[in-house]
């Protein structure tokens, strides 16, 4: 069983989308960031850097104490590798998903987040850091356009990779990005979001923040 402290922002539903994707059991318990609930002591146990997503994994492989994990990337990599799933084996697919693994983590969402700092909760309007980072922000969707060019998904099978960088183009309009000015980052969206274990994913994240907040 894996306990996953989650809300529903892109880095949680990372989160969600590969346990639906697996059929791992696990069982969700949010926190409010809005509500600073991720500053909770028994949370910081689990999670130092008062961030969410963070598991804990009751039934390690090989055994022993429950491992507890945060970061996102970090956490996809660990269940990707506990699960034998959507992550190669072989040195170079290995490598081709990691590396996109840690341009999502680096360069995407941090980008977009701060899209999405200075344009909905910076007390005043900044133009130069809204311009800077929604122009950073259509560099890398262009950079994800051009590797979808000739291929399926972001490393050649469907992997992590994906399922971490899906959950930031969701919010491309947000973003002050047009999903037609980059049609090949726009057709990998439209065939992530019909897969059934990322609607699930979705479904689930708004039903358990729904009850918690009206808890």
């Amino acid at each position: 069983m894996i306990d996953l402290h989650y809300w529903a922002t892109p880095n949680g539903h990372k989160i969600t989308i590969f346990l639906e994707e697996t059929g791992l059991s696990y069982q969700l318990f949010p926190v409010d960031i809005g509500n600073g609930e991720q500053f909770d002591p028994a949370f910081l146990r689990i999670a130092p850097n008062n961030r969410i997503p963070a598991i804990v994994d009751h039934a390690p492989t090989g055994g022993g104490e429950p491992i507890s994990l945060f970061e996102s990337g970090a956490i996809l990599l660990y269940l990707a590798e506990k699960t034998g799933a959507l992550l190669p084996t072989r040195l170079q697919g290995r490598a081709e998903v990691l590396q996109w693994l840690f341009w999502q983590m680096a360069g995407l969402g941090p980008m977009a987040g701060q899209v999405g700092h200075f344009t909905r909760a910076a007390p005043h309007p900044i133009p130069y850091a809204i311009e800077r980072y929604v122009k950073e922000t259509a560099r890398l969707y262009a950079v994800l356009d051009k590797r979808l060019a000739d291929r399926e998904y972001i490393a050649g099978d469907y992997s992590i990779a994906d399922i971490a960088s899906y959950p930031w183009i969701v919010g491309h309009i947000r973003q002050q990005q047009r999903l037609a000015d980059f049609p090949h980052l726009q057709r990998w969206f439209e065939t992530i979001e019909a897969r059934p274990a990322v609607q699930r994913a979705y479904a689930i994240g708004r039903e358990a923040v729904a009850r918690h907040v009206a808890a």
